[in-house]
């Protein structure tokens, strides 16, 4: 069967191992480039992982020699109205996805197995942390189509990197090797291409032996931050302070530090 006759629900693939959910983009004929039906479909992995009490991390990857090459330029070209109805179409569609991994309560890891371009940028951007294959490749691409950068991507771009480098790489879209991801700060850590997605499941096995609840709250203060004025923001801390230390993984970790010992979360 053609990759492109298959349904439209298997362009996005859905496996749990362990406590570890791992959502798979899987068009690689496309460089598993997204249409609006595949976005659905990982909005919809994106909202029961984030809703299972059993996973408490999520790995996002893609089948083939891609991470995400972005929208599917050919989709929007092939749409019933103009590109411009089609791109608003497609962006709301990709911004509810990205919107679900900033507002996941749990660790969201890219384990980029090559080309991230576009939305697919966009998207590894949106991640908590980035594990990225030696040989991949980032690349902003929107610019170079006379387009301008989406998916959150100007959100994150300025704060990983800082105003100046985040200007040049939207002026210029040089592709960005790993090593200078990685000088950058764009990626967490680099692998060898055939180990990048074990290192991201160890990554999320990591943080999901540790407070969950912790990381959730302390996620949503970082993200609170950036809009956020500073006395509102150290009340939202005492707040989540005051919630985590009445929470029975706080009430864990404290037990554990009286009595010498490793926390035992649940």
């Amino acid at each position: 069967m053609n990759m492109e006759d298959k349904p439209m629900s298997e362009f996005v693939e859905f496996k749990q191992k362990g406590a570890i959910a791992e959502i798979i983009l899987n068009r690689p004929e496309a460089y598993n480039a997204f249409n609006y039906e595949m976005v659905v479909h990982l909005v919809n992995h994106l909202t029961a992982a984030a809703s299972e009490d059993k996973v408490r991390g999520v790995v996002i990857t893609g089948n083939g020699k891609a991470f995400c090459a972005g929208g599917d330029l050919r989709w929007v070209l092939g749409y019933s109205g103009p590109p411009s109805s089609a791109f608003h179409k497609l962006a709301g569609q990709f911004h509810l996805a990205v919107l679900e991994i900033r507002r996941m309560p749990k660790p969201v890891i890219a384990a980029i197995n090559g080309v991230a371009a576009g939305g697919g940028f966009s998207l590894a951007l949106s991640c908590d942390f980035r594990v990225m294959a030696s040989s991949a490749v980032l690349r902003q691409a929107y610019t170079s189509s006379g387009l301008c950068i989406d998916g959150g991507g100007s959100f994150a771009l300025p704060r990983l990197v800082g105003f100046a480098r985040a200007m040049e790489i939207l002026a210029f879209d040089e592709p960005i090797s790993s090593s200078q991801a990685l000088e950058w700060g764009l990626v967490t850590n680099v692998t060898d291409d055939d180990q990048t997605l074990a290192a991201a499941h160890r990554m999320a096995s990591e943080i999901a032996g540790r407070s969950i609840h912790s990381f959730a709250l302390s996620k949503k203060l970082i993200m609170d931050a950036f809009t956020t004025s500073f006395e509102t923001q150290i009340e939202n801390e005492r707040a989540a302070l005051e919630a985590s230390a009445g929470h029975e993984d706080g009430l864990e970790g404290l037990r554990a530090f009286a009595e010498k010992r490793q926390p035992n979360y649940s």
